[in-house]
């Protein structure tokens, strides 16, 4: 009734992203006594403060005549529906029907819907089940020692998990990014490197490349990059400049909808004291826009699960196992959801 999105939702790779915390917004995006719409995976959302600036996501929708909650505002830490004044706490209780004071609120349980919310890292996180896996770790958040740059948002007509895998990609550099992560004239051969997988998702070895503009600084590094998928929607690097300089990068990728996301970064930096902000956003800006129009090139939208319909090279090593652990989530939670449906009575 409510879904107006693209996504199969039957498909592995919807299924593996159901459950998972994505970002949605900064925190600071959402402020008290306004509601503000967002779309996850399909989904009109609206997010809002209550009483105590906890953070709610709810389906954009009243239950009375439909309207758009976003629409309304915020009073007393209670969502007010714009059409008719009906007013929710946040626990989805109906407490004010203006029209009727007098009259006890009809119940709302079954037309109000509330999903998971939390906040960390400046972001609001967003599941629209029981999330399966903890919110993704950023090491370097609570180091004083790093700088912390948000970058973004850029929005791409291009499917999250394409997104994702380009950023994990080291062999596109000489040629997306020439002569800033590589040399397109002299592209050197990617040497093998090792991918592994445990209980927080997936991280590789270090893979060096040269890079002829390496980081904010505007000077050739040799870069040493060890990368983690934290979740389907969320990966990191750490990229090694020198002997003690890191670069280090948080992507999160929103699945809007299967063609359609949203990039969130933070940088963090030990380094470069005398760099000003505008220096390090002007080079973020630039090589994700060039990776915005390659993703929304790719064809079809949704990333492939099935090895055969694309080719792969020793290279795409990390792209592969991410595209086997999408599907892997998405198997499990295909047979959960299938364990959970009642069984079917069949009379003769």
């Amino acid at each position: 009734m409510l879904y107006s999105g693209k996504w199969d939702r039957n498909g592995l790779d919807y299924q593996a992203l159901k459950n998972q915390w994505h970002v949605v917004a900064r925190s600071e995006d959402v402020v008290a006594g306004q509601a503000k719409a967002i779309r996850l995976l399909g989904e009109d959302l609206v997010l809002w403060r209550d009483g105590k600036g906890r953070i709610q996501a709810w389906k954009d929708y009243c239950g009375h005549r439909g309207a758009k909650l976003s629409l309304g505002c915020v009073k007393d830490g209670e969502i007010e529906c714009p059409y008719h004044g009906w007013r929710f706490n946040a626990g989805g209780k109906c407490t004010r029907v203006p029209a009727h004071p007098d009259q006890a609120a009809p119940a709302s349980n079954r037309l109000i819907f509330r999903h998971h919310a939390e906040e960390r890292y400046g972001l609001i996180w967003c599941s629209l089940l029981k999330p399966t896996r903890p919110l993704p770790e950023f090491p370097q958040w609570e180091d004083g020692s790093f700088r912390k740059v948000f970058a973004g948002p850029y929005f791409y007509k291009g499917n999250a998990l394409r997104s994702v895998e380009n950023f994990l990609d080291a062999s596109h550099f000489p040629f997306v990014h020439a002569h800033l992560n590589g040399d397109p004239e002299a592209p050197e051969p990617l040497k093998d490197y090792q991918v592994f997988k445990d209980e927080r998702g997936l991280h590789t070895s270090e893979i060096t490349v040269f890079q002829p503009y390496g980081d904010h600084r505007g000077i050739p590094v040799t870069s040493r990059y060890t990368y983690w998928v934290f979740n389907p929607t969320t990966a990191y690097f750490v990229k090694k400049t020198g002997e003690t300089e890191r670069f280090c990068t948080f992507l999160n990728a929103t699945p809007v909808d299967e063609d359609e996301c949203i990039i969130w970064l933070i940088v963090a930096i030990n380094f470069g004291e005398n760099l000003t902000e505008e220096q390090i956003l002007f080079r973020q800006d630039k090589v994700f826009e060039q990776d915005r129009l390659i993703v929304e090139s790719q064809r079809p939208a949704r990333l492939p699960l099935d090895m055969h319909q694309e080719m792969h090279v020793r290279s795409d090593k990390l792209g592969i196992e991410y595209r086997g652990w999408i599907k892997e989530l998405g198997m499990e939670t295909q047979a959960q959801r299938e364990s959970a449906a009642p069984a079917t009575v069949v009379l003769s």
